[in-house]
C-alpha cells in the first residue's frame, strides 16, 4: 500500500466517524457501484457492512475518488468492482494503491465467467457493427483452375440507388454495381474458382431495395460456353425495422454473409452464407442495413460515383474494415439478470474464503437472492412479450444496453452516441435523427439523473412528436429521489417503463 494513500486514510478516520472502521464486528466490504453493492449486501446480509465508493445517482464514468473512499479501501476486507473497465482509472488505481495486501480485491466480470457469465464486446464504431455482405464462388473440384464466375447485376428496384464497390490497396473504388447510371455490361464481376472477395455496399435513401443477380459459370475467361447459370433476388432493408417490413424472414444484421455461387454435380444456384447460419435461400432473408451506417459521401472524386460531397449514403463497408471494429468488452452486463445471477456467486464464494464461520448463513442468502433474480428476470420477460414484436425497438442516449437487447429480445435501435463521455459528431446527430424518422418509434428513453438537462436526444425526440420515458443506466436511485433504490426495483422499473412505452406505435 502507498504510504501517501494510507497516511490520508488514517488522519481522515481519526477525525471522522464512519463505516467500516476498525471497532465493527462485521465483515467490512466496498463494492465500486451502487448496484454491486445492493448485490453484495444481499449476500452478506446481517454479517457484512457494505458501502458503495460510487453512490448512487453518481455516474460511475466521471466519478473521482474521495479522501472517505479512501478510507473505506483502505479499511475494507474485500473488494469488489465492475471490471471491464467500467470504473474510471483514478478509482482503479486507488483501490491498487490503498487496499491491505490480504485483502481480496475481485472484478466481479472476470471471476462470473466460471459460472457462465459471457461478456459481449463493445462496439467503438457503430457504423462497422454490420453485417459484412461479400461475393464467394463455390465450384468444389468441378473447374479447371482456369475456370470463372461471372456475376453481374440485371435489375435493381428500390426508392434509390445500390452501389457496390471494393477499395483497393490505397483506398481507390472500383465499381462492381452502380444502378444510377442504368444497368449494363458493366454492371458485372469475374471471380476465379472458389474465390471470394470483400464488398462495401452503398444505398442512397431508406427503405426497401430488391436486386437481382446472375451467375454463370465458365471454364476460362475467353470460353463462350456457358456450363451453368442461375440468377436470385435478393432483398435489402435500409433504415427501417426489417422485423416489420420483412416479417418472418431471416434477419441477417450481424456476422460475415457472402452472396455465393454454388456449382455442383452441373447444377447452379446462389445462396447467402454465413458464416454461423450456413446457407439462407435469398426468398427466405433479408439484409439489414440500420441507419447507423449513415455516413457522409467521401470528398474524394473517385467517390462521386455516391453523390455530391457531404450528401448521405447508408454505407455496408467491407469486412476487411471490420476487424479491428471490437475493442474492450462491454461492462454493462447488470442489464441481464441472469449474468448477475453468476455476480451474485462469486460474491458468495468470495464472503465464504474471507469469513468461513458465517459461510453458511451466505449460502443461504444466495439461494434466497437467486430466487428473487428468478422473480425478477421473469418480470422483464413478460413486460417485453407484451410489446408487439415491431414495438421492439430501443433507442436511448448511449450504447449501454446491448445486454437489455440480447437478453430480452429488444433491437438496439439507436443511439446518440456509442460513449457517454464523448460529445456526439454532427453524424451522430444526423444517424440518430433518421433512426427515429424511419422506425417511427413511439419512445426514447433516458436516463432520470440527465433527464433536467437538453441533450440531442430530449431536443430531437421533442422536434418529433416522440415520447421521452425513463430507463435506469449504471446507477440506483438515490434515497427519495425515486423507486429505484436496489438492484431489484431497477429492473422492474425499467421493464414497466419499457413496456408501458414501446406497447403504441407513433402513428
Amino acid at each position: 500500500m502507498h504510504a501517501a494513500a494510507i497516511a490520508a486514510a488514517l488522519a481522515l478516520s481519526a477525525c471522522s466517524p464512519a463505516t467500516g472502521t476498525p471497532e465493527t464486528d462485521k465483515l467490512r466490504v466496498v463494492a465500486s457501484t451502487s448496484i454491486l453493492a445492493d448485490v453484495v449486501e444481499n449476500v452478506g446480509g446481517e454479517h457484512a457492512e457494505v458501502t458503495p465508493l460510487i453512490g448512487a445517482g453518481v455516474d460511475p464514468h466521471t466519478y473521482e475518488p474521495s479522501l472517505h473512499a479512501t478510507r473505506d479501501i483502505a479499511y475494507a476486507d474485500a473488494v469488489f468492482t465492475n471490471g471491464l473497465l467500467l470504473e474510471p482509472q483514478s478509482l482503479t488505481h486507488t483501490i491498487d494503491a490503498t487496499a491491505a495486501e490480504d485483502t481480496p480485491v475481485v472484478e466481479v466480470a472476470e471471476q462470473a465467467q466460471r459460472y457462465g457469465f459471457s461478456p459481449i464486446r463493445l462496439v467503438e464504431d457503430a457504423s462497422l457493427d454490420t453485417v459484412w455482405l461479400g461475393l464467394r464462388v463455390d465450384t468444389g473440384k468441378e473447374l479447371p483452375v482456369t475456370g470463372i464466375t461471372e456475376l453481374s447485376l440485371v435489375s435493381a428496384d428500390g426508392p434509390g440507388d445500390i452501389f457496390a464497390f471494393i477499395l483497393g490497396t490505397f483506398g481507390t473504388p472500383e465499381v462492381v454495381f452502380d444502378s444510377h447510371d442504368g444497368i449494363d455490361s458493366r454492371d458485372a464481376t469475374t471471380l476465379p474458382v472458389d474465390a471470394h472477395t470483400h464488398v462495401s455496399w452503398a444505398f442512397s435513401a431508406p427503405g426497401v431495395y430488391e436486386f437481382t443477380l446472375r451467375g454463370e459459370v465458365r471454364d476460362a475467361v475467353a470460353d463462350e460456353e456457358v456450363r451453368g447459370s442461375a440468377e436470385d433476388t435478393f432483398t435489402v432493408v435500409v433504415g427501417q425495422d426489417p422485423a416489420q417490413v420483412a416479417p418472418g424472414k431471416t434477419v441477417l444484421d450481424q456476422g460475415h454473409v457472402d452472396i455465393t455461387t454454388v456449382y455442383h454435380d452441373g447444377k447452379a444456384h446462389l445462396t447467402l452464407r454465413h458464416d454461423d447460419l450456413g446457407d439462407v435461400d435469398p426468398a427466405d432473408a433479408v439484409i439489414a442495413v440500420p441507419t447507423t451506417t449513415l455516413q457522409p459521401v467521401p470528398p474524394e472524386r473517385a467517390f462521386r460515383f455516391l453523390g455530391d460531397p457531404g450528401g448521405e449514403t447508408y454505407l455496408l463497408p467491407q469486412a476487411v474494415l471490420g476487424n479491428h471494429v471490437h475493442g474492450e468488452l462491454d461492462p454493462h452486463f447488470w442489464h441481464d439478470v441472469r449474468a448477475m445471477q453468476a455476480v451474485v456467486k462469486v460474491v458468495r464464494d468470495t464472503l465464504s474464503s474471507a469469513d468461513p464461520a458465517h459461510a453458511a448463513d451466505y449460502a443461504r442468502n444466495t439461494d434466497a437472492y437467486l430466487e428473487e433474480l428468478d422473480r425478477a428476470d421473469e418480470v422483464m420477460r413478460q413486460a417485453v412479450a407484451q410489446i408487439p414484436e415491431a414495438n421492439r425497438n430501443l433507442v436511448t442516449t448511449h450504447h449501454g444496453y446491448s445486454y437489455l437487447g440480447e437478453a430480452y429480445g429488444l433491437r438496439i435501435a439507436g443511439f446518440v452516441t456509442p460513449n457517454p463521455s464523448v460529445e456526439p459528431s454532427p453524424r451522430d446527430v444526423i444517424a440518430f435523427t433518421r433512426t427515429l424518422e424511419n422506425l417511427r418509434v413511439p419512445a426514447v428513453f433516458l436516463e432520470p439523473q440527465v433527464a433536467g438537462a437538453s441533450s440531442v436526444l430530449t431536443e430531437t425526440a421533442a422536434q418529433l412528436g416522440i415520447e421521452v420515458c425513463p430507463i435506469r443506466g449504471d446507477t440506483l436511485d438515490p434515497p427519495g429521489a425515486g423507486p429505484a433504490g436496489t438492484y431489484v426495483r431497477l429492473v422492474e422499473e425499467n421493464a414497466a417503463s419499457i413496456s408501458k412505452c414501446l406497447s403504441e406505435r407513433k402513428p
